[in-house]
């Protein structure tokens, strides 16, 4: 009997540990306010959010970096900002509109939203480049997004479910 109680209890303990760790590596976001943040990000945000509102402020943890975001509604339209512990931008997304996208980025994003409903497309730049636009779009109530390079080549693993079940899927043809 006591051998099973042993078993049993490392059995528990090895899963709670797991858990632990599973729950330590997931992504984490929580709201935060102006007065929480650290010196440089505030000076950051400052300069980020001057003529803009704020509609927003959040702390990230991705794969063990933190990470600040400011949502910020610039000429009435989106943009996030996310920014490093030491005050620097490390990326920023900028609603866009879709007429205002390189013809190879708007043909990309159109032809794999398909029936899609293309709900909002957004800018991500990196050290003042624009590095990829992403398309937040709708189809059957479930929402996904497309992520293209600048130069139009879709960018794998970024397409969300609900966009890739929408696409026809070819008939096998058989010898």
């Amino acid at each position: 009997m006591i051998p099973r109680l042993k078993i049993a209890s490392a059995f528990l303990f090895s899963l709670s540990l797991l858990f632990c760790l599973s729950a330590f590596a997931q992504e984490s976001e929580k709201k935060v306010s102006m007065k929480d943040l650290p010196e440089p990000v505030r000076k950051t945000v400052q300069e980020q959010s001057k003529g803009a509102k704020v509609r927003g402020l959040t702390r990230e943890v991705d794969n063990g970096h933190t990470y600040y975001e400011a949502s910020l509604k610039v000429n009435g339209r989106n943009r996030d900002v996310l920014i490093d512990p030491s005050g620097a931008v490390v990326e920023v997304e900028d609603e866009v509109a879709m007429a205002s996208l390189p013809i190879n980025v708007r043909t990309t994003i159109e032809k794999v939203a398909g029936k899609a409903k293309i709900e909002s497309v957004e800018s991500i730049t990196k050290n003042n480049n624009i590095v990829a636009y992403e398309a937040h779009v709708k189809t059957g109530g479930k929402e996904s997004e497309i992520k293209v390079a600048a130069n139009g080549e879709l960018i794998p693993n970024e397409m969300a479910p609900a966009v890739k079940e929408d696409k026809p899927k070819q008939k096998s043809k058989k010898p």
